[in-house]
């Protein structure tokens, strides 16, 4: 069963979503109404989510999802939860480590589905909004000056880094580059030891921040 800590500061938010998650079979572990207490319940529980309200008082959702990421294995998945999708908050949350982001008036189908997604250890860079606030707020530099790590790349390596930046998933690459799925899986798990980086997102992130892929490219 998923296990699940919900971190929001209001109370009614905690208990709507505790609700919907625990009729889908997935077990709510715990509470949390700030960063802090987040990640001390965190650390205590080792949940497989937490879902992690971004602007909340003594510590914030960016602080509490560094803060996680930076603690021991087995580190739990954190979805951000957001007001509003272009949100700078939830790009630096983003950035921190979280597998994705959620609306807060997300449909309950839509809730459980993206908890059991980052729970298996995906993420959510198929999402539109997802990909909008990674075009509205990464940096972009001149063209040729790729960070060394990313210059150092292969020119495969780097098709596939502009691929997952796209949100294709394994199987969608491996048709675009007319290569296995299991090949594909290999190649992203070798960027993300070369890059040091923890999953998909980040390597998104960092396509865009390098100006590897451009806002709107598709």
């Amino acid at each position: 069963m998923t296990r699940v800590i919900v971190v929001d500061d209001q109370e009614l938010v905690r208990g709507g979503f505790r609700l919907i998650l625990e009729r889908a079979g997935i077990d709510v572990v715990a509470e949390a109404a700030n960063g802090a207490e987040a990640v001390r319940v965190a650390a205590e529980l080792a949940p497989d989510v937490v879902l992690m309200d971004i602007r909340m008082p003594v510590m914030d959702g960016v602080e509490a999802t560094a803060a996680i990421m930076a603690g021991p294995e087995p580190r739990p998945r954190v979805l951000a939860l957001t007001t509003f999708d272009l949100d700078e908050y939830v790009y630096r949350a983003v950035k921190a480590g979280a597998s994705g982001f959620l609306l807060k008036d997300v449909s309950p189908g839509n809730l459980v589905h993206a908890v059991h997604q980052v729970a298996r250890g995906d993420t959510l860079l198929a999402s539109a909004v997802t990909r909008r606030l990674l075009e509205q707020f990464a940096r972009h530099p001149l063209a040729g000056e790729l960070p060394p790590e990313v210059a150092a790349l292969a020119e495969r390596e780097l098709e596939v880094v502009r691929l997952v930046a796209r949100g294709l998933s394994n199987a969608d690459i491996g048709r675009e580059l007319f290569l296995s799925e299991a090949t594909v899986k290999t190649y992203v798990s070798r960027l993300l030891a070369k890059l040091a980086l923890r999953d998909r997102v980040q390597v998104a992130v960092l396509a865009y921040e390098s100006g590897l892929v451009r806002p709107g490219e598709s």
